[in-house]
């Protein structure tokens, strides 16, 4: 009996320690799952963080999406726009351009007909320049001749006029 009990205290003291080193490791295990609880509580709070900044730059990130396209859709409106003002003023300018041209054309077109007139008005003085300098050169000619044959005619007049003179006092 004292065997059987030394027997059986032996087990208990065996079943006590291995009881003893169950608790310390569920202990140590109960430790360990606190720290890993409280880390996984720690995370679970900064993945909540994570979230709710990730929500707001998301919702950030949409507001300038959209004030981005309005921007980007007026400054294209804006754009259309000035390319259509630029377009008519354009327009404006080539027909005012083409007005210019056609206007410098017939100018020319008139600048070389007077041009021509010029020419042949200046060709018909020249020539009726001509004509009169030669009807003139002409005319001194017969009037120097003229002036020749009259100063003969008086010098002859004169002795003719001296001859019956002095016929007339011889005979006196």
């Amino acid at each position: 009996g004292v065997f059987l009990y030394n027997h059986l205290q032996q087990k208990v003291r065996n079943a006590e320690a291995l009881a003893q080193k169950y608790k310390q490791q569920q202990e140590a295990l109960s430790a360990q799952l606190q720290v890993v609880y409280e880390h996984r509580s720690r995370l679970e709070r900064s993945l909540q963080k994570e979230r709710g900044e990730h929500k707001k730059t998301k919702e950030d990130f949409l507001v300038y999406k959209l004030e981005a396209q309005e921007a980007l859709n007026k400054e294209k409106q804006d754009s259309m726009n000035r390319y259509g003002a630029l377009s008519s003023q354009h327009k404006i300018l080539k027909n005012q351009h083409d007005d210019v041209k056609k206007q410098l054309l017939d100018l020319q077109l008139q600048h070389n007909s007077l041009k021509l007139e010029h020419r042949k008005s200046l060709e018909t003085h020249s020539q009726k320049f001509t004509q009169l300098q030669q009807e003139k050169d002409s005319e001194v000619t017969n009037l120097q001749d003229t002036v020749f044959k009259l100063r003969e005619e008086s010098k002859l007049l004169r002795k003719a006029h001296q001859e019956v003179h002095s016929q007339l006092l011889n005979a006196q």
